[in-house]
């Protein structure tokens, strides 16, 4: 079985993926631009491919059986025009590093460490108990709202509770009120949902539906004082409604770690945005870093890993987006 990893991001997860998998198998790693021949023709005997991408401009894989997304996200994949034998999977094993950014980001804005240890060492007392003028928030009794309630939104739940917040989400399908959640709004009720949040964590995939699904009437009917998280993708996010909210004080502050404007090989230090975001002093700008931990590395890869013995027996697979004919023939 020729198994290929196609592009940076997918090669990382192919170390070691041999002893995981339960089948014998040729490891083919691939760039991300398939310009020699031999590239393009490793490609187009592929049993499976590992990879973020897939359109006309790739070699076509006529045997493919398995075509494995190396995160959890596939609007990079057209997965019509995958052959009608393969079966596409993604994979998650992110949402607890992503569930743990968030809860860090906010944190810091309420139990401010650096600035009390820098004044400190300068013999500056003024979080001192019994002064008034720096005195910290807390973050219990305030409300996370969390647009998308997956795998990452069920992850973030869980930690807000442990910290007394309390849950409101909004999501494609309806959310039962449980002990985890106090409040669950459908997409059709988001102006309602909007005003009732301290933060705002936006997690959803981007689809033709969620693109730019919080734009300038969120922002209008949110709290002056809210935060908005991203965590999902840019584009979920309207790009020109956020900077308008930030620069103009509208809403507090943000916390993005998706953006809209990503590095290539020609442009490795690009602004992750055509607005100036850098230059404002009530966002916190991360690199798309928030998932990526030994241990979401470690979960993909054993997702994977179990996906492509599944193949080679003939058994249904995990994570299922499209499903294919070779495995519902049994072949």
């Amino acid at each position: 079985m020729r198994i290929v990893f196609h592009g940076s991001g997918a090669s990382r997860l192919s170390q070691g993926i041999s002893t995981l998998v339960s089948a014998d198998a040729e490891i083919v790693l691939l760039p991300d631009v398939l310009s020699m021949d031999n590239d393009r023709m490793a490609y187009a005997q592929a049993d499976v491919i590992v990879g973020v991408r897939f359109d006309r401009s790739l070699p076509y894989p006529a045997r493919l059986r398995l075509f494995h997304v190396a995160g959890a996200g596939y609007n990079g994949v057209d997965l019509e025009r995958l052959p009608a034998s393969a079966v596409a999977c993604n994979c998650f094993g992110h949402e607890q590093p992503i569930a743990e950014y968030v809860m860090a980001a906010l944190l810091m804005r309420h139990v401010p460490l650096i600035d009390a240890d820098a004044r400190l060492r300068r013999g500056d007392w003024s979080y001192w108990p019994g002064s008034l003028d720096l005195i910290h928030g807390e973050m219990a009794g305030k409300t996370i709202g969390l647009l998308g309630y997956g795998h990452i939104g069920k992850a973030i739940a869980a930690r807000a509770k442990a910290f007394d917040m309390k849950v409101h989400v909004a999501n494609r399908s309806p959310i039962a009120e449980t002990s985890q959640v106090d409040r669950a709004f459908t997409l059709d009720e988001l102006p309602s949902f909007w005003g009732t949040l301290d933060f705002l964590v936006v997690s959803v995939p981007l689809t033709a539906e969620t693109r730019g699904i919080v734009g300038a009437d969120a922002f209008a009917a949110m709290r002056k004082s809210a935060v908005v998280v991203n965590v999902g993708r840019g584009p979920t996010i309207d790009e020109a409604a956020l900077f308008e909210a930030l620069s103009s004080r509208r809403i507090e502050g943000a916390i993005i770690d998706t953006w809209y404007a990503y590095p290539t090989s020609g442009h490795p230090g690009i602004r992750p945005s055509s607005f100036p975001f850098h230059e404002l002093t009530n966002v916190l700008m991360t690199p798309h870093m928030s998932g990526w931990t030994e241990g979401t590395i470690r979960r993909r890869q054993q997702t994977i890993a179990e996906n492509i013995s599944r193949i080679a027996s003939g058994r249904p697979c995990l994570n299922v987006v499209r499903a294919g004919t070779a495995l519902r023939d049994g072949t």
